[in-house]
């Protein structure tokens, strides 16, 4: 496990809370394939183009995420080959009903994210900056994970790798360069995103992806606001994933956010416009984070919601139930 720490300022940034942690970059020294939309002049701030909060940085600034900073007029994520989390995990965990069932999948996490959902169940990663993580870290750059995939392989009926537990793509640079290692070796990609991603990077990442599961956290403009997410890129994202890879996605049923019955039933409409067999996934909430005064889901709700998700699709599952 490695020991990083340093300092940094937090940028401008719409919609931020109060506290970022700071914190200094952990990247590749070679920045030139990364984009950032420089200002022309070192000293003015740039804006980060990877997600609708367009954070606008100066030099050692960090974004909303906490895993991308401004590097020299370049915005580079700090974030790269840092990993909190590694396991070897069913491929239905992430979850994946319909996508090479039965393999077993290596899974990995970095930090941050560009929401703050107040139920997060991995908050402690998601919500955090490299200051906050101290030792619990280990550096795997994209040519060790992907023999670490291969070994696994041979050896634990591992499919390739999973990029999931905080949000992936706001470190888009070490999924893509890993991505195509994996490929190159016979494995797959898999993506466990909240879709809240730019076209622009998605079409990078997009070919080396088999499949993915992308959280639909509620279908409507107002809760993406709530929890820091654009409604309409999460839709766009859905729609261009589901014409390129296996996608299943996934509804969190939070209480006086995401329980809506109407609702539910205009989402699954529109999951059935691009395709009835994407699997939906309604899953139960527990109290976590900031919700744990909040009871978990009805689950006779949880059954009303499956029984009308599956009017429309074909392959309606609940979660934690």
């Amino acid at each position: 496990m490695s020991d990083i720490t340093g300092h940094g300022e937090t940028g401008h940034c719409p919609e931020e809370p109060a506290h970022y942690p700071e914190e200094a970059a952990r990247c590749p020294e070679d920045t030139s394939h990364y984009p950032g939309e420089p200002s022309g002049y070192p000293e003015e701030p740039s804006r980060c183009p990877v997600c609708p909060h367009s954070c606008r940085l100066k030099p050692g600034d960090t974004g909303l995420c906490r895993a991308r900073h401004n590097k020299d007029g370049n915005i580079v994520p700090v974030s790269y080959g840092t990993l909190t989390a590694i396991a070897l995990d069913p491929i239905e965990k992430k979850p994946l009903a319909n996508f090479m069932p039965g393999y077993r999948i290596l899974s990995v996490g970095g930090f941050g994210c560009n929401m703050y959902c107040s139920f997060c169940q991995n908050h402690d990663i998601s919500q955090a900056g490299l200051k906050d993580l101290g030792r619990h870290i280990e550096q795997m750059q994209p040519a060790e994970l992907a023999s670490l995939a291969l070994d696994l392989s041979r050896t634990d009926h591992n499919a390739g790798v999973a990029y999931t537990y905080n949000e992936p793509l706001i470190s888009w640079e070490y999924v893509l360069d890993t991505a195509r290692l994996v490929h190159k070796e016979g494995l797959v990609n898999v993506l466990v995103t909240n879709g809240n991603i730019r076209p622009e990077i998605l079409k990078k990442v997009l070919p080396f992806i088999d499949a993915m599961n992308i959280d639909l956290k509620v279908f409507s403009e107002e809760g993406y606001r709530k929890l820091g997410g654009d409604f309409e890129t999460v839709k766009a994202f859905i729609k261009t994933a589901a014409g390129s890879c296996h996608v299943e996605l996934t509804t969190l049923v939070v209480p006086r956010l995401s329980d809506s019955e109407d609702d539910m039933e205009k989402e699954a409409s529109w999951i059935a416009d691009i395709d009835p067999d994407i699997t939906l996934h309604i899953t139960r909430y527990f109290p976590q984070y900031k919700m744990t005064d909040t009871p978990p889901t009805d689950i006779a709700l949880m059954h009303r919601l499956k029984d009308i998700a599956s009017r429309k699709l074909h392959r309606v599952r609940l979660g934690n139930v």
